[in-house]
């Protein structure tokens, strides 16, 4: 089974893309990690990538897409992948459905976890971190025992800059310009599947099987 995961900072994304190879074991392929591979591995575009990543500029797609293809033809892509980060453009979805058709492939679904922008707000703003230990805690949904205090080491617990509303929102409304035409491109191709991220993990989960499954 090939697929796609889709959806906004704060989603849940992650923690689905585990779920998912656990239960099907195919791989989970992130942009960033297929660059480290391809980095640590020493391959051609490998070098290339690092170049512009030293630079602190963009990876051209061609450079992107050839490191999509190495990664994709290792073997334990063989039953299937989990794409999550890839496609981010237009340009880059019409050419993984090139090199995909190439390798006589195709992809299956691409899974849209979706989630209310107000939700994703306070999901994220409420993250507070530990500067000493790093212990992450959430004012909602995983608060310390005492309010604003880690409870490892007694530090003082502090909101990162980038979990402030205003960068949250600013991040968000990134987000969403880049990811809308993107699932308008796989609704047509009939192969966006969404299900509502607003539920327990074990929900959005089982929703994610039934979809796929079916």
């Amino acid at each position: 089974m090939n697929l796609i995961l889709m959806g906004l900072p704060g989603a849940g994304k992650g923690t689905q893309a585990e779920k998912i190879n656990e239960q099907y074991n195919i791989p989970h392929i992130s942009t960033g990690d297929m660059f480290r591979l391809a980095i640590k591995e020493g391959t051609e575009l490998g070098k290339k990538a690092k170049a512009y990543m030293d630079q602190g500029e963009l990876v051209p797609d061609e450079v992107t897409i050839g490191i999509v293809k190495e990664r994709l033809s290792k073997d334990d892509c063989k039953d299937g992948f989990l794409l999550d980060g890839f496609p981010r453009t237009i340009a880059q979805a019409e050419a993984l459905q090139s090199l995909l058709s190439e390798m006589n492939e195709s992809i299956d679904f691409c899974l849209h976890v979706d989630v209310p922008e107000e939700k994703l707000v306070e999901r994220l703003t409420g993250r507070r971190v530990c500067p000493e230990c790093g212990a992450t805690y959430h004012v909602m949904y995983n608060p310390p025992e005492k309010d604003g205090v880690c409870d490892r080491d007694g530090s003082e617990l502090i909101q990162r800059e980038d979990d402030q509303a205003d960068t949250v929102r600013n991040r968000l409304d990134v987000n969403i310009k880049q990811t809308k035409p993107l699932l308008e491109f796989y609704q047509e191709k009939g192969y966006l599947v969404t299900v509502d991220g607003d539920q327990e993990i074990d929900q959005v989960f089982q929703d994610i099987q039934a979809k796929i499954e079916k």
